[in-house]
């Protein structure tokens, strides 16, 4: 891909910094695989564009991966979201909005309120994304 040269132009500590941050984000990818709560593919979208920085390897394993490969392929190459990430987003976000409701002091309801519009418009753009490539 044309962004691994990139990573040319980036001095020694800039490329430590980008992989070390997309190794981290490696890693909450893989915890969100096991974890319901906490999602993979936007933390491997970013450990993508981290290692696509950094280290053309770890972003050729990345994109070339079986599980999850296909769909950050599909992120950058057409923007897609699957229907079924879109669903599982929304559910947890109302579960999240739910939680925050029920446990949150009465002082805090300000920005709980903010949080709550942060992901409403969240979720409108994610919903606006196409979902297969025959979508116009």
């Amino acid at each position: 891909m044309q962004t691994e040269a990139l990573g040319n132009t980036l001095s020694a500590p800039a490329r430590w910094c980008l992989l070390t941050l997309a190794g981290i984000f490696v890693v909450l990818g893989v915890i969100g695989l096991f974890l319901p709560i906490m999602p993979t593919v936007p933390f491997l979208v970013v450990a993508a564009w981290c290692a696509s920085r950094s280290s053309p390897r770890l972003h050729r394993w990345l994109l070339s991966h079986p599980r999850f490969g296909h769909l950050l392929r599909d992120w950058y190459e057409a923007g897609l979201v699957p229907r079924r990430a879109k669903w599982i987003t929304s559910v947890m976000m109302a579960g999240s909005t739910c939680m925050m409701l029920y446990v949150t002091p009465a002082r805090w309801m300000p920005a709980i309120w903010a949080i709550i519009a942060c992901m409403a418009l969240i979720l409108v753009w994610l919903w606006m994304r196409p979902e297969s490539r025959t979508e116009p």
